[in-house]
């Protein structure tokens, strides 16, 4: 934009004594002082809506400046308070997640310094009633399945095919060797004869099991992210 700046001094022509030509006001100097405020002013913004073109810069210190984070007013706001603005959004510590882009970003965001985080791992909640999850950035827990320990059930059953056992009674009578039944028996009857058979009985044990390979086992549902975590 161009400043006006005047050319001719029109208050020191009255200081000037009568008959000095000086002291006359000529239309060329009149003229020159029009044509240096149109041009002054054909380059300066509208008060209302103006269409600024170049790279507009605000004037050091201005409220544009100075203004807290907080700010919620209509006050204009410098690309420098903008990226501080931002970076409040992400102080020391906290974490970026990208599901897509694996720039870092210091490059995306325009400041800090980040390291890639949780590579492998999903995140937990702080809980300071619990040992596992009571420190900051605590690790713990494996990919892999581990056999807690417990106990099995078995069942044993046993099968007979059954059996059976005879015995057979004979009786000799001393006088000729026939053969007599029921009571009638001589002192000197013999009794004789026993079968029998083997039991058969066979017993099976059965131990129930279920499960699968314990690699990879132990993971919750998941999705893969970008994650940084702004260490300054």
């Amino acid at each position: 934009m161009s400043d006006y700046t005047k050319s001719t001094n029109f208050a020191t022509k009255d200081n000037l004594s009568s008959g000095n030509p000086l002291k006359i006001v000529k239309g060329t100097e009149i003229d020159t002082e029009f044509n240096n405020i149109a041009t002054a002013i054909a380059t300066k913004a509208d008060l209302a809506s103006p269409t600024l073109t170049g790279t507009p810069t605000l004037p050091t210190g201005t409220i544009a400046t100075t203004q807290s984070a907080g700010n919620n007013t209509t006050a204009l706001a410098t690309t420098a308070f903008v990226q501080a603005a931002i970076a409040l959004l992400y102080p020391v510590g906290s974490i970026y997640t990208n599901a897509s882009v694996s720039t870092n970003p210091a490059t995306l965001l325009g400041f800090g310094t980040w390291t890639a985080f949780a590579a492998g791992r999903v995140m937990v909640g702080f809980d300071s009633g619990n040992a596992l999850f009571d420190t900051a950035e605590e690790t713990g827990g494996s990919a892999d399945a581990i056999t807690v320990s417990h106990t099995h059930t078995a069942t044993t059953t046993s099968t007979d095919s059954g059996h059976t056992h005879t015995l057979t009674s004979n009786a000799w009578a001393a006088s000729g060797g026939g053969r007599v039944s029921g009571s009638a028996y001589n002192f000197g009857d013999q009794v004789g004869g026993t079968n029998s058979s083997t039991a058969n009985i066979t017993s099976t044990t059965t131990v129930a099991s279920t499960g699968s390979s314990g690699t990879n086992a132990n993971y919750q549902p998941y999705i893969t992210v970008y994650m940084w975590k702004r260490t300054v």
